[in-house]
């Protein structure tokens, strides 16, 4: 079962970005059970980062991923984007750079391949035109990136990943579970993943077949997050109140001014880190803000001292 967060991009006072804290950022999201990180994603403000940023940025995540998985004999899989561009010769090289600077897979986000919601078939030729330019060995995903639209898969697409024979995950956003079933279905012997994306529908979807998470509520309680993967099946009435709780406080997705929010519960953690984003004003941060992800904060800790989950 792949667990995977979605990465947050830490920045210095100055506004660059402050590599070393989002290497810790990596060890923590290990050392609490998850198998893998979304790296240069929408949730690392991809769009707001110059292309030697996204670039050095996955290297360094990756790099520490590797060194933690080597160090452990345990799996811990870096996937990433980066593409932002609008023509594909732009989002080709983006997509070299983060490829060479190390990468398990490389994530396409649907709606930069047919940009202005033409259809299936402009979204397959412009697929593949971008593959043929890509490293022939790299696997490939795809990931409902909800900015600029949110671009869905159709099943034709699918068929035709399938065919490709290169593509291994899959973020679903479509938030839809009756969908993510289908989906499933028609994917299933193919190798290619799927990950729901959406934390009120997760069970049902692992339930139906989904291959884990891959969200950004694996940055406050990944431990929710690892434990369900693992137990859903043995343990179906603990699983339901976990599901209950992560559906429910899943809820400050929205609302809320995340990455921010995420990074100041990064500090209650442990791991201090500036109030800065480029997507977000730092005034956005209230003290209601602050106040919802102390709150989230505290009745996760007590679960995990009171040993709910064991």
């Amino acid at each position: 079962m792949d667990i995977f967060t979605t990465m947050i991009t830490p920045y210095k006072k100055d506004g660059t970005i402050d590599f070393e804290t989002a290497e810790k950022y990596v060890d923590w999201y290990f050392e609490n059970g998850l198998t893998g990180i979304f790296s240069v994603c929408q949730s690392s403000e991809i769009f707001r980062l110059s292309l030697e940023e996204k670039a050095e940025l996955n290297k360094r995540v990756y790099e520490r991923a590797k060194a933690l998985e080597k160090e452990h004999g345990k799996k811990f899989t870096v996937v990433s984007s980066g593409h932002t561009s609008d023509s594909i010769e732009d989002q080709a090289k983006e997509l070299n750079a983060v490829w060479q600077s190390g990468t398990d897979a490389l994530i396409l986000i649907t709606n930069r391949l047919d940009p202005n919601n033409e259809g299936d078939d402009v979204f397959i030729k412009n697929a593949e035109e971008l593959i043929s330019k890509l490293p022939p060995e790299a696997p490939l995903g795809l990931y409902e990136c909800p900015y600029p639209y949110k671009r869905l898969v159709t099943p034709k697409i699918f068929e035709w990943c399938k065919k490709v024979g290169r593509f291994a995950y899959m973020k679903d956003t479509c938030c839809d579970a009756e969908m993510m079933k289908e989906r499933c279905a028609q994917l299933k012997g193919s190798g290619f993943k799927l990950l729901n994306a959406n934390c009120q529908t997760l069970l049902e979807s692992l339930r139906n077949g989904a291959d884990g998470y891959c969200g950004i509520m694996c940055n406050y309680h990944p431990e929710l997050y690892s434990w369900l993967g693992k137990n859903f099946e043995k343990e179906p009435q603990k699983a339901e109140l976990i599901q209950s709780l992560i559906g429910t406080i899943g809820f400050t997705e929205v609302g809320l001014p995340y990455p921010l929010t995420a990074k100041y519960h990064m500090n209650l953690v442990g791991i201090p880190t500036e109030n800065i984003a480029r997507n977000r004003d730092s005034s956005e941060l209230t003290k209601y803000a602050r106040d919802c992800m102390e709150q989230m904060y505290l009745l996760c800790k007590t679960i995990y001292e009171k040993e709910i989950l064991n």
